[in-house]
């Protein structure tokens, strides 16, 4: 917790004291921000911007894959062996979740493009808007 000076240091009896936040500096209020920082102006690489997409994509593929292989197996088994009404269960289910984080993933990254380029825009018109007011 951040110490305060004596000066803004406020009683905890009065009635103010309620209605007042604990004062956080800009750094805390960045690093507590879900989106991108403004104060920072670094490009990010792609990697950076597409990662968790790729991420999920990649999990369920191979979630996809599995469900296939078990669906497979269970189908190709005879009927005696106990396991088979088990696997014909998992399977759907694996193949199901699995392509249910793939579409995630998939819908995702034109989401973020979209994004990128109202980021760019907004940019842009910032940039020009002070150029046009600091005339």
């Amino acid at each position: 917790m951040e110490v305060l000076p004596k000066a803004l240091e406020v009683d905890e009896t009065s009635p103010e004291s309620k209605d007042l936040l604990p004062s956080q500096t800009a750094s805390s209020l960045c690093i507590s921000s879900r989106s991108e920082s403004v104060w920072t102006t670094t490009p990010r690489s792609n990697w950076e911007i597409y990662h968790k997409p790729i991420i999920i994509m990649s999990v369920g593929a191979a979630i996809l894959l599995f469900g296939v292989a078990i669906t497979c197996v269970a189908y190709i088994l005879e009927e005696k062996h106990k396991v088979v009404p088990v696997l014909k269960m998992i399977g759907p289910a694996f193949l199901s979740l699995g392509l249910m984080m793939l579409v995630c993933g998939l819908v995702w990254v034109p989401i973020i493009k979209k994004k990128q380029k109202q980021r760019q825009k907004s940019n842009f018109f910032q940039s020009l808007k002070f150029f046009l007011l600091n005339r």
